[in-house]
């Protein structure tokens, strides 16, 4: 890595990500713009600016979220999320599981309660959700452009 990244001294979370993409540029490496996006940014940041650098698109801003459950009530939240995984793919996150589920659930919900407002902004996010090709195949089934 060059010199002028060497002198500087970043926390080991931005240095890591400074190597990920020195390894990747290689010679074409721009260590005074990375080094100036390093230090003016927060580690937060500066991991989702790395990787859209790297992957060529934007991350979604993500939060962890911590609640209590009780024991017994664990083998159901587990077997709705493998069960999810299992529908969805099985590469897909464990938030994003719990996402449709949730979905799912307000779907059904927006149709007791009659809200068609929650039910509409559930069923959007659900297609917006859809890989492509389903999105084609339920636009087609519904008669619309996709």
């Amino acid at each position: 890595m060059n010199s002028m990244v060497a002198e500087r001294h970043f926390p080991q979370s931005k240095a890591t990500e400074l190597v990920k993409i020195a390894r990747r540029d290689g010679e074409k490496f721009d260590c005074a713009t990375w080094s100036h996006k390093a230090s003016g940014a927060n580690r937060v940041e500066f991991k989702r600016e790395v990787e859209k650098h790297l992957t060529g698109q934007e991350t979604e801003p993500w939060e962890l979220l911590y609640f209590k459950v009780y024991k017994s009530q664990l083998p159901v939240i587990e077997q709705a999320l493998e069960t999810a995984g299992l529908m969805l793919g099985t590469n897909k996150s464990r938030g994003y599981c719990l996402e449709m589920i949730c979905a799912d659930f307000l779907a059904g919900a927006g149709l007791e309660s009659q809200s068609p407002h929650t039910m509409l902004l559930s069923m959007c996010r659900l297609y917006e959700l859809l890989p492509d090709q389903l999105k084609q195949s339920f636009s087609s089934h519904l008669k619309i452009p996709a």
